[in-house]
């Protein structure tokens, strides 16, 4: 009998994530080499795998074949490739597959299909808040369980059943993030974790190029639906124009029900609009900003978000609408669950606050750079309104493309304008040439500069800044304004000046 190979000492005491024998299974694979007992982690990159780990062979943007033998010497316990690899001399066990992403889906499947039927799977979709939601669902449901999440925005093609397969069975709460850029694309990852719960944030205009119009952005959202069991929920956006259009699509699937919750303030009176007398919405009833904190009353719940702004708030409302639907309106655990905003972290790039050195003094530094459409652009800018001048005098905006826009792009930058001065912004940089349209309509005094590349602005955005400034910059992920968040991070920690190129 071959000899097992044993997994790397520091994962010797954990225990499997999968079996040698329940992988082979799931995936149909026909193992080639020393056999083992198990992997404790699935990776797909080499420069994060752990001894002990399956590497997956995608081929992405780049081939994972031709990293076989790095995962192996970086100790991984196996490799899971297409069937016609040939085997390096470094190499352990083989996993070989017909198609190594369509086994990791398999394993993703299986991987849900373990779950006992006490557990509770939450998939999050939306033109904004996706990943912020998922967040502060995981934040959330930690406090009840073993809760299991997506890392990062792992929510594609590969993202979502790369999260599956890494799920360990005893998970409580399990939450995915699902993204998209065409249609169809949502229909495949929601059936292959089947939701419990389906959460769409909102739908506005984004990735038009790819869709034409809002309605058919909707259309696609809603594909999130189709993954619902008979007796699942749909959580919809009662504030979003497409409200109608997506509980439609959500009561076409059987046994579905729709939960409406909304993130905005009744009327002064208290009540309820009336076109949403007995629909059950999950209200915000109350919130109120301190000390970087929000605290709220909404549907019953008092609770703390350890975070601002009027979209963070209405993704919170989401989050309760959520857990009511997935463990019962009246359950005792929602109150201890929504407890755990309070410690919920505003994820990098999506809000995140930091104090950062200029000329001597401090200015504050709002990261928004991951990404960027004209609905999440207009709620960071609302959230610059919310600042107090006492403590922030001037207000300064760096703002790169909105991407993916299509032929409404020039008209859905200069649409900013009113945001611009609603929020009292009191200088912008831009970068690129759909935000040139918006730059070249602001008054001379509040110009300050405008590149082709958001890197080309470190100069004159060092030199510009002063102590006591609050500045935020935000833009598509295409446009690269992270470079100056890191720029003025590094700037800030060294005394220097800002450089980043262009």
């Amino acid at each position: 009998m071959a000899e097992r190979q044993t997994a790397d000492p520091r994962d010797a005491a954990a225990p499997w994530l999968w079996t040698l024998e329940a992988l082979v299974a799931a995936v149909d694979a026909t193992a080639d080499g020393r056999p083992v007992d198990g992997v404790t982690g699935i990776s797909i990159d080499t420069r994060t795998i752990a001894p002990g780990e399956l590497f997956v062979a995608l081929r992405d943007q780049r081939d994972g074949h031709d990293f076989v033998e790095v995962a192996f010497g970086t100790g991984a316990a196996a490799a899971l490739v297409a069937a016609g690899y040939e085997r390096k001399p470094g190499d352990g066990l083989l996993l070989r597959v017909a198609d190594p992403l369509a086994a990791l889906a398999a394993l993703g499947r299986a991987a849900r299909a373990r779950l006992s039927p006490e557990a509770r799977v939450i998939a999050v979709t939306g033109s904004a808040g996706k990943t912020t939601t998922k967040e502060m669902l995981r934040a959330a449901c930690g406090r009840l369980g073993a809760t299991h999440a997506s890392e990062k925005s792992y929510n594609n093609h590969w993202g979502v059943p790369l999260t599956l397969s890494r799920m360990p069975a005893a998970t409580r709460f399990a939450i995915f993030e699902i993204g998209m850029n065409h249609a169809g694309e949502i229909t495949p990852l929601v059936r292959m974790a089947r939701p419990d719960v389906a959460i769409v944030t909102t739908v506005v205009a984004a990735h038009l190029e790819h869709f034409g119009t809002e309605e058919a952005i909707a259309d696609a959202k809603a594909e999130i639906f189709l993954g619902l069991a008979p007796g699942g929920a749909a959580v919809v956006n009662h504030d979003n124009r497409h409200f109608a259009r997506l509980a439609a699509a959500a009561e076409r699937c059987p046994g579905v029900r729709v939960v409406p919750f909304s993130g905005v303030v009744p009327a002064s009176d208290g009540t309820l609009d009336p076109s949403r007398a007995g629909l059950g919405i999950v209200q915000l009833r109350r919130a109120h900003e301190v000390d970087g904190q929000t605290l709220i009353e909404a549907h019953g719940h008092s609770y703390v978000l350890g975070a601002t702004g009027a979209h963070m708030v209405a993704n919170s409302v989401a989050v309760l609408a959520a857990l009511r639907a997935a463990l019962g309106p009246s359950h005792p655990g929602i109150a201890a669950a929504m407890a755990g905003l309070a410690s919920f972290a505003v994820p990098t790039g999506r809000g995140s606050r930091k104090t950062i050195e200029v000329r001597g003094g401090r200015a504050l530094l709002i990261d928004e750079s991951y990404n960027a459409n004209p609905a999440s652009m207009r709620a960071a800018l609302a959230v610059m309104a919310g600042l107090a001048r006492a403590e922030h005098p001037r207000r300064v905006v760096v703002l790169g493309d909105m991407l993916e826009l299509g032929a409404e792009a020039r008209r859905l930058h200069e649409g900013l304008r009113d945001a611009i001065d609603a929020a009292g912004i009191d200088l912008v940089f831009a970068a690129g040439p759909n935000m040139r349209h918006l730059f070249d309509m602001l008054p001379q005094d509040r110009r300050g500069q405008w590149a082709e590349r958001a890197g080309s602005l470190g100069a004159g955005l060092a030199e510009a800044l002063r102590p006591g400034d609050a500045v935020m910059i935000k833009g598509s992920n295409g446009s690269r304004t992270w470079e100056l968040v890191a720029a003025l991070e590094a700037a800030g920690a060294a005394g220097g000046a800002v450089a980043a190129e262009g």
